[in-house]
Order: structure tokens, then C-alpha cells, then sequence
């Protein structure tokens, strides 16, 4: 198995930024990210007075943030009614086995 990185660019609000990659999975999520990345800059710009690039960057960080630690919330809060759920069959059955 190598250990030599796969070299690639990736624009993002016109600028191009070089990275290495492991692999082709690690390739095609940095493509996909920078894609989505312009995607939501492009969205921006076209309904918010907005000047500065920092500003649009920031509130695209802000975006992807936040879907990250919804999605975190909606996680635990999933993983705790299973949890829930395990319980109360387990309360069942022990009724039921004694």
C-alpha cells in the first residue's frame, strides 16, 4: 500500500487552493465540498447585498457548521429514544422470564 498523496486543486470563491489527498474517495469529497461550497457562495451573492467575500465565506461556514451539529443533535436525540426503546423490551422481557 502507498503512502504517496494524490495532488490536486480545488477553487474555491475564485481562488485555487492545492491539496493532497489519500485516495480518490478523499479526491472526489474535496471536489464535492468545493462544489458545494460555490454553490452556496453563488446563492448568496445573488440574494444578499453582500461586498466582501469574507462575509459570504463565513456565512457559508456557518451553514455547513451548523447542518454538522444539527445533524450531531439529531444523532443523540435519535440514539437516546433507541435507547428508550432497548430499555423498556428489556423491562418486558424480564417480566415476562420471571
Amino acid at each position: 500500500m502507498s503512502s504517496e498523496k494524490l495532488k490536486i486543486n480545488v477553487v474555491i470563491a475564485g481562488r485555487s487552493y492545492p491539496l493532497s489527498v489519500k485516495n480518490t474517495q478523499e479526491e472526489e469529497g474535496m471536489r464535492k465540498a468545493a462544489a458545494n461550497i460555490n454553490h452556496l457562495i453563488s446563492l448568496y451573492e445573488q440574494n444578499y447585498a453582500v461586498n466582501d467575500k469574507q462575509d459570504v465565506l463565513a456565512m457559508c461556514a456557518l451553514r455547513f457548521a451548523s447542518q454538522v451539529e444539527i445533524a450531531s443533535i439529531d444523532a443523540v436525540d435519535t440514539n437516546t429514544k433507541a435507547l428508550e426503546k432497548i430499555n423498556t423490551l428489556n423491562e418486558l422481557l424480564q417480566s415476562h422470564l420471571e
